[in-house]
């Protein structure tokens, strides 16, 4: 395989990713005949032989003409790729262990429709769209997501079978894109480390009533207003809100906040699952790694942004 490795990146076009908009010109077309289109030739050569054999006129007018058919089936299958404009759209953050979905704009500058396209890091997992006249599509390429950091789609396989199958044409594009794979979060259930003193001087935290101070397992009798609700709607089981009678304090994460014997990724996974706890129960978190230091804040922004540097440790 390493000896046909120069062989095939010349004959697919393969020089690494492309920036901007692809254009499926001819050289980047290939087109074969599908096993239906194997079984139709055979099926046509039976019927050759025994019209040679018997001469039969009609056998022959048959025949040929759908040898005819066959010809046109396979220009129809070129024109239905050639031409096409492709694009790389943004795709969303997804955590290890699922799949990141890439959308593929395809464009259709000529007033004839595309039919039955579909675009794929393997055929397993695929959709098929049509594409307008003079209009665009977006198709979606599913690439599992095994590991946390920046995931690429690498050769992605634009294909169709249409009008008939009899033949299966096809393109490479390796668009330069990526999505951020964030780490595979700790199970739930995992308490949050002691929430530290907020900027205001002499601040500290304590059983109260004022100001959240953390979560901790539901223990019955606990009041119903005091449960972390969001939490719960993540699956994450009962937890109960605590509260001090202090100046607000924050949540201050490192990896120094992870038990010390944990691996690496271990304590990632760890801080992960702190964030999205902390998140869900509104406290205000800080998170200092070694490539990044992110001040104590709330909301959707901040989470993203403390588990893209996560992703990225």
């Amino acid at each position: 395989m390493q000896l046909l490795r120069p062989f095939t990146t010349w004959l697919f076009r393969l020089h690494g990713p492309e920036r901007g908009e692809v254009v499926l010109v001819q050289r980047r077309i290939f087109i074969l005949p599908s096993k239906a289109g194997v079984m139709f030739a055979a099926v046509l050569l039976l019927m050759l032989t025994g019209s040679i054999n018997y001469a039969l006129s009609l056998g022959f007018i048959l025949t040929f003409l759908l040898g005819g058919l066959a010809v046109v089936a396979m220009l129809h299958t070129f024109r239905n790729l050639a031409g096409l404009r492709v694009t790389a759209g943004k795709a969303e953050p997804v955590f290890a262990g699922d799949v990141a979905r890439f959308p593929i704009a395809l464009r259709n500058p000529t007033r004839t429709p595309r039919f039955g396209l579909v675009v794929a890091r393997d055929e397993t997992d695929h959709d098929i769209v049509d594409v307008p006249a003079e209009g665009a599509s977006v198709a979606t390429a599913a690439v599992p997501a095994e590991r946390r950091g920046l995931l690429y789609p690498g050769r992605l396989t634009l294909y169709t079978r249409y009008p008939v199958a009899l033949y299966r044409g096809w393109s490479y594009v390796d668009l330069d894109t990526h999505c951020v794979v964030y780490p595979r979060p700790a199970p739930a259930g995992v308490p949050l480390p002691p929430l530290a003193a907020g900027g205001a001087e002499g601040s500290g935290h304590g059983e109260g009533h004022d100001d959240f101070y953390g979560l901790r397992q539901y223990h019955p009798g606990d009041s119903p207003r005091h449960i972390a609700w969001k939490a719960a709607a993540r699956e994450q089981g009962l937890l109960t809100k605590q509260f001090t009678g202090y100046a607000p304090a924050e949540l201050r994460l490192s990896l120094d906040s992870a038990p010390p014997h944990l691996p690496l990724e271990d304590k990632i996974s760890r801080l992960t699952r702190w964030v999205l706890d902390a998140d869900a129960a509104g406290i205000a978190y800080a998170l200092s790694l070694p490539n990044a230091s992110i001040d104590a804040a709330t909301g959707v922004a901040h989470r993203e942004r403390c588990l893209h540097a996560l992703a990225l440790v």
